[in-house]
Parts: C-alpha cells; structure tokens; sequence
C-alpha cells in the first residue's frame, strides 16, 4: 500500500491556495531600505523580523516538539500551519493526504510546500510587505481565522499606509484606516487567539484587550514624533517629515518594557507578607504565549543574614491527553492560571520565617517558564531571563 501511494503521488506536486505573489521589487526589506531607511533599521532589531523557523529558537523548538509528539502531521504540515502568522507570504498555504505520504517516507524534499518554506521571500518573516500589501481585514470571520487566512492582499506593488496624501515613483500607495486610526484591528490579525493542537484555547489576547483610550501601538511602537517615513526629496529639496512611529515593534522581549509595568505594594500581616500587583495595562499579565512567567521573590532577612527565600510563580502550566507536562500547543487542560487582568489587582501571600526584620521583594519577568523551557531544551538566555518590573524593602 505504502509503495503505490508513493508511485501514485511521486508525479503530482502539492499546491495550497495561492497567496497574492510579491514581485522581486518588493518582496524584501533592502528594496523598502533605498527611500525607507530609518524604518528599516529599526525594524531590522525587531522580532518580527524573527518570525521565521530559523531565527527564532523558541518557535522553532515548539515546532520540531509538535512535530515529534503529533504524528497525524509532518514537520512541513505543522510549519506551513504556523506560518498562516509567522510567514503569511508563504507561497503555498496548505498540505494534503499526498504531502503526508511523501513526508512519511522521506520523499517530501522536492514538493511546492518545501520549496515554500525554503524561498527567500519569506524569510525576512513579517517585514514590510507583510503588513504594507494587506488591502482588507475580514473581522467577520471567525475566531480561528488568523493571519493570511484573515486579510485581503494589495496587488504587488501597491502598499497601505496612514498618510492620505502619501505619494511614491516606485509604487502606488493608499491610505486604510487600520494603518492610522483603528491599528488593533491590524494587530489582532495575529495578536488574538491560539489554540493547542487539540483545540484547547491557550491564549486569547483580543477578548481580553480593555481599551481605555489606547491602541496596542501606543506600547508597542510609542507616541508620534516628527520624523521621516520615506527619504525622498521634495522639490525643496528636503524629504517630507511627518508623525511617525518607531517600527522595532518592542514588546515582552525588551526589558525596558517591564520597568514599573505592574504597579507593587507589601504590607505584613500576622504570618505573612502580602504582595498586591496592580496592572495598569489594557491586557493581562502574564499574557501572550502561554508560558510567560511572572516572578515574586521575597529575601527575609534579619542581622544583616538572609533567613530563608521564597518564590512565587505567576504563570499557566498544561497537561496532555496523557496527564503529562507540556508546551501550550500540546495541551488539553490548562492546571493553573495565575495572570493579573488588564485594570486590575491580585494579592499574593508569602509566609514568613520567625525572626525576620525585614524582607526585600523582586518582581520580574520571564519569557518562558522552567516547565516549558527545559521541555523544549532552550537555550538562549534570554528564555531564562528575569526582567525587573520592580524592587521594594520593607521592615517587619
């Protein structure tokens, strides 16, 4: 049986629905560089820019423990699966029966899906083009409709902003309200939801947004300044400045971010110190991929000697159908859920030893759990990371 599949299948070649083609003029950031430089650079330090299987140690760690666990799906099933957000200009945008059955065997080298997920154009992962070239946002759709599965495409060549009055020799350009006025709704193309293999709701960033008055652009690529969207000159002979906004897209990645992101109090009580986190921010903490972490470290000291340390975890920990430990694209169950919604406080309690006089508190923050992370075997430090948010004494 094995062998007529492959006879059967080794002629044909695999093609997904076809996204909107990008010609070579604009397909990657240095053809964007030549008259928008400032943007690209910043953009160049960004994790959109990482999106991609190889640049991201994380997502694609999570994809080969997927690939190893699930064995319904191939290595490629599962990437071109991901790649509806990570790469949406990917060329081919599902697998079939006959992809699988070349994959199962090893013959799976030559298909259109492998040659998609190896092409130049998407290895940028989200660059300019990938936000630039969307025409239409389909909020109608379902939830469970993300990425390129969600928008419309510009033909090649004409790119979207938020300047009505913008003008460019090398491409047409037109104004959309999701590039000016309503940018969530851009965000949330991708921003919103995710679901486990097995469809347990591990993330749902949309549904839990409470605006009050900001846009996740607000955080995520700061307030206006005057600046320059594109270089070229004016008849003046000086490029055109505007309000722009910075495009390196900082986020839970950069540290600066979590200073002061959640607002820390302590008092004591009779056998414990209460911490209250207050979260100003319009989403919860920890949010987004499901295993971020949130620290609480309480020293107790006494004499100028540390008594004892306690550590508490704000994160969400998952179990598979068989009961185990695993990644939040692997699980069925969340077991715990420990996260601060937006405008609101929690107050944790940590016990206290006999004889401390004072105790000094850290809150910080980490990428990714050690349940996960030693799952996964991650490596790169940042995973391990703690970022500060706030440091706090108080005598006893």
């Amino acid at each position: 049986m094995r062998l007529w599949l492959i006879f059967t299948f080794i002629s044909s070649v695999l093609f997904g629905a076809q996204v909107v083609q990008v010609g070579d003029k604009f397909k990657d950031s240095t053809k964007c560089k030549a008259c928008h430089s400032p943007i690209v650079k910043q953009w160049e330090k960004s994790w959109h820019a990482k999106s991609h299987y190889d640049s991201d140690e994380y997502f694609q760690k999570t994809i080969d423990y997927v690939a190893r666990k699930d064995n319904g799906k191939s290595l490629n099933t599962i990437k071109i699966e991901c790649a509806t957000c990570h790469n949406p200009r990917i060329s081919v945008t599902s697998t079939n029966a006959e992809d699988e059955a070349l994959a199962s065997v090893g013959l799976d080298k030559n298909t259109a899906a492998s040659k998609a997920l190896k092409s130049d154009g998407i290895s940028e992962g989200i660059n300019c083009v990938v936000c630039h070239n969307i025409d239409k946002i389909h909020d109608d759709l379902p939830e469970s409709k993300r990425g390129m599965d969600r928008v419309i495409w510009m033909k090649s060549g004409t790119m979207t902003g938020p300047y009505n009055d913008a003008k460019s020799p090398y491409h047409q350009v037109e104004a959309r309200d999701f590039m000016n006025t309503n940018p969530n709704q851009l965000c949330f193309v991708c921003h919103a939801n995710d679901k486990s293999e097995d469809g347990h709701r591990f993330v749902n960033m949309q549904a839990e947004f409470k605006s009050n008055g900001k846009q996740c652009v607000d955080c995520h690529m700061g307030i206006r300044t005057q600046g320059v969207a594109a270089t070229i000159r004016l008849s003046n002979g000086d490029a055109h400045t505007r309000m722009v906004r910075s495009h390196g897209f900082v986020g839970a990645h950069t540290e600066t971010m979590w200073q002061d992101a959640l607002g820390v109090n302590a008092k004591k009580t009779k056998q414990t110190v209460e911490v209250t986190l207050s979260n100003p921010q319009p989403h919860a903490l920890p949010s987004g991929f499901g295993s971020r972490e949130i620290l609480i470290e309480a020293q107790y000291v006494s004499a100028g000697k540390i008594l004892k340390t306690e550590v508490l975890s704000l994160t969400s920990k998952y179990l598979s159908k068989r009961d185990k430990p695993t990644i939040p694209h692997l699980a069925v169950k969340t077991i715990s859920n420990i996260s601060i919604p937006a405008f609101s406080s929690k107050i944790f309690s940590l016990p206290m030893p006999i004889g401390a006089e004072s105790v000094n508190i850290v809150v910080s923050y980490r990428l990714v759990n050690d349940e996960v992370r030693e799952l996964l075997e991650l490596k790169d430090p940042i995973w391990s990371k703690k970022m500060v948010i706030k440091k706090l004494n108080l005598k006893l």
